[in-house]
């Protein structure tokens, strides 16, 4: 583990996978789960890893084949603090059970992500802001922001625990709130294709 690099990844997998018609993290791409791709690519660039699932059999599930010893981050299994609400209720578990300061929100099924975008993104930390957000258009910065790619500080947890009580479930609300620094998708520091979610059968 590098230490020099005390950041830390969420990544979610607590979603009903509709649209797949299977669970989407367990999947098989290329001979291996595919959140296991996207644990691989984590290897030298964070210290610790939440997988976020919203029961405890799915956590027993990922638990069979998710191996801590081949990564060189510690490993932690959360389950939803919220059910059935989306991906707000799963970055609120992350955030409370990662141990430094920011963490990279990742969902299950990006398998393109790479070991570049990931430190690029984190390069771009201030502390004049509370998120760092990647967008597609200058024209519309939220409106095309990839808020399930993104790093949060874990300060921002009242503010999500507020928008909960309210009913505003959406991540693009949270970030309205939040003090966001929007960095554009420009294909050299950020490639689009490391965006790409699996969400149908016909994407895999």
């Amino acid at each position: 583990m590098n230490s020099k690099k005390q950041h830390s990844c969420i990544i979610l997998c607590g979603g009903q996978s509709r649209r797949m018609g299977q669970d989407k993290g367990s999947m098989i791409i290329q001979d291996k789960p595919m959140i296991n791709h996207i644990l691989s690519t984590l290897n030298n660039e964070i210290n610790e890893v939440i997988i976020v699932l919203n029961n405890k059999d799915r956590i027993d599930k990922y638990k069979n084949f998710i191996k801590k010893e081949d990564y060189n981050f510690k490993i932690t299994f959360a389950e939803d603090e919220i059910k059935n609400i989306g991906p707000m209720s799963g970055i609120l578990t992350g955030l409370k059970h990662i141990t430094s300061d920011y963490a990279l929100i990742l969902p299950c099924d990006s398998p393109y992500v790479t070991e570049k975008l990931i430190e690029n993104i984190f390069n771009e930390l201030d502390s004049d802001h509370q998120a760092i957000v990647p967008y597609h258009d200058s024209k519309n910065k939220l409106k095309t922001s990839e808020p399930l790619h993104s790093v949060y500080n874990k300060n921002i947890i009242p503010e999500i625990e507020k928008l909960i009580s309210d009913d505003i479930l959406h991540i693009k609300g949270l970030i309205e709130k939040i003090d966001a620094k929007f960095i554009l998708i420009d294909n050299k520091k950020l490639l689009k294709k490391e965006f790409r979610n699996l969400n149908r059968p016909s994407d895999v």
